[in-house]
């Protein structure tokens, strides 16, 4: 499943178990620096409900010690009076490349001598997404994932090569110096990415571009696209991606 819009993505399973679970942060403080975020951006939020009410908006304030949001209102919006009077709104945003949902519980309309604005309590848990057209993720070179293929020169030549970095669509890997070239439109099929221990999947390997890591540095960077993956490798590797945002995230919090 991807997650290209505005829509807000069902998370409710038949089952009472969370298939997103993957995807959820309930760090207070993570989430209260997203709505930050949203709200120093003037990030456009969209508001929705069941039944089709709907509208655009921004945070204006993030009150932590009374833990509410604060959201521009315009008094005269058709579908204003529909959002507040439902309690199931679903909030979406994007950051960068990433998609935020969330829930706003206990919405309220609150009029002033010349604005209006609306009210929520602060998301004790939201999720993130992954988008598929998205800036490239640099995993830790200890555990860096790695891609195994046989060389479509040399079909008796095993590789294994190192990722760089890694997207939704692609990824990057380096070529030592002593291994055989691999040509620009090259197509590798049933190549095996290797995210970590026992996380794998098998999907077809496009060499878009050949590149020089840096003057002076062994190697070739390759630059790929990754296709023909099943819904479930799309899901390892979107999951791989969240998390190592998110650890890094994480880390320039402390």
């Amino acid at each position: 499943m991807t997650f290209h819009d505005t829509q807000a993505a069902p998370l409710d399973s038949p089952h009472g178990a969370d298939p997103y679970a993957d995807f959820r942060v309930e760090s207070p403080r993570e989430i209260v620096k997203l709505m930050r975020e949203l709200n120093e951006s003037g990030t456009p939020v969209q508001m929705s409900a069941p039944g089709g009410a709907a509208l655009s908006t921004v945070i204006w304030s993030v009150d932590v010690s009374a833990a509410r949001l604060s959201l521009r209102a315009d008094a005269d919006h058709p579908q204003l009076h529909a959002l507040v009077e439902t309690n199931e709104v679903t909030a979406v945003a994007y950051l960068d490349a990433v998609k935020l949902q969330f829930d706003l519980d206990h919405v309220v309309l609150v009029r002033g001598t010349k604005a209006c604005a609306l009210q929520a309590s602060l998301p004790t848990q939201l999720y993130r997404f992954q988008r598929r057209q998205s800036f490239r993720v640099r995993p830790h070179e200890g555990g860096a994932p790695s891609l195994r293929l046989r060389h479509p020169a040399l079909p008796d030549m095993q590789l294994r090569l190192r990722v760089l970095d890694l997207s939704i669509a692609g990824c990057a890997l380096l070529l030592p110096d002593d291994v055989p070239e691999l040509r620009a439109g090259s197509v590798i099929r049933g190549v095996q990415l290797d995210l970590q221990p026992g996380v794998n999947f098998i999907a077809t390997l496009t060499v878009h571009h050949i590149s020089s890591i840096r003057p002076g540095s062994p190697g070739q960077r390759l630059g790929c696209e990754l296709t023909q993956m099943d819904g479930e490798a799309e899901r390892l590797l979107q999951r791989y991606i969240d998390q190592t945002q998110k650890r890094r995230r994480l880390l320039s919090l402390q």
